[in-house]
């Protein structure tokens, strides 16, 4: 059998068009962008000409409905739950024994979220956690992924007073979805501690008893100074926790808001400064980085529902059996 010649199996002619066409990009990319400009080169098409990008942290009103401003970001959201809708409808409507492509990496991105619930949350409380983790990674992912559809961010809406924004933000990179993710997590990792343990979920918060039984001791007489101590720093211990909650918020919010963001800002510089070719690389990685960011996300969810609804007596309980 002849062996084929040049590189990745395709002949040398076509290796030497692709790395020429490849060059060209790269070359007109430099000429066209700032570099080009500090190089002296002017007269370009008007076709090639770039603006400066303007990243905006405030999302844009793009319509009011009953004095309730809908941002570009809102839209985007819509434009993420409309497209998962459809995508969700067409693969399964008539799911097949042998999958079709489509079935099949929705089966294998599914049953990979399902394995890791359960095997984080155990086999009952992950298949029941699992709806909620799921929807989770799949509307950040494709929040992140549908932003780098080319000309998704370049429609430019128009107002009355003449002001002109993007019509589609990417919503992850609008603080409030994430804050909002984030405050759902937070709610259901409450609800269902109250939900399974009962007023018991306090338990980890109001860690004093041991303090107080120590300092009653005093009043008998006995003075357990370590006792005291430990009693104190257990105390402490359970305030931190109480804080350590709230602080979840924080933290799922800017980790998701902050990545999307800069991610998104890198691609707007990149594309601006060296355009047409070099870009595709970093869109690449972008879309690497969001899927790490649904996986974290999802991730924390899981494990934060996991430990709330787990006794805190469990390790007592243990010891007693």
């Amino acid at each position: 059998m002849a062996r084929k010649k040049g590189c990745l199996g395709c002949s040398l002619p076509v290796v030497i068009v692709i790395a020429v066409v490849a060059l060209a990009s790269v070359v007109f990319g430099i000429l066209a962008g700032p570099l080009g400009e500090k190089f002296g080169v002017t007269g370009l098409p008007g076709w090639m000409s770039l603006h400066l990008p303007e990243p905006k942290l405030p999302s844009e009103a793009v319509f009011h409905i009953f004095g309730f401003a809908v941002t570009n970001s809102i839209l985007a959201t819509w434009v993420t739950v409309i497209v998962l809708v459809l995508l969700a409808f067409f693969i399964t409507r008539k799911p097949k024994l042998v999958p079709s492509r489509a079935q099949s990496v929705a089966e294998s991105i599914l049953g990979y979220i399902y394995n890791l619930c359960v095997n984080t949350a155990g086999e009952k409380d992950g298949r029941k956690f699992f709806p909620l983790v799921a929807t989770i990674f799949l509307f950040i992912l494709f929040n992140a992924f549908l932003a780098l559809v080319p000309g998704y961010g370049s429609i430019i809406f128009h107002t009355v007073g003449e002001h002109e924004g993007e019509l589609l933000r990417a919503a992850n990179t609008d603080l409030n979805t994430p804050l909002a993710l984030a405050l759902i997590t937070f709610c259901t990792v409450e609800f269902m501690g109250f939900k399974r343990l009962g007023l018991g979920y306090l338990k980890k918060f109001i860690t004093w008893g041991d303090f107080f039984r120590a300092f009653g001791k005093i009043f008998k007489g006995k003075f357990d100074i370590m006792g005291l101590l430990s009693g104190a720093i257990m105390g402490v211990v359970g305030l931190l926790e109480l804080i350590g909650e709230f602080i979840r918020i924080v933290s799922l919010t800017f980790r998701l808001f902050g990545n999307m963001l800069a991610g998104e800002i890198i691609l707007l510089v990149i594309a601006y400064v060296v355009p047409y070719c070099i870009p595709t690389v970093f869109y690449g990685l972008e879309a690497f980085f969001a899927v790490i960011q649904a996986l974290v996300f999802g991730v924390l969810t899981i494990v934060y529902i996991s430990l709330a609804v787990t006794s805190h007596d469990a390790g007592e309980h243990h010891k007693a059996a």
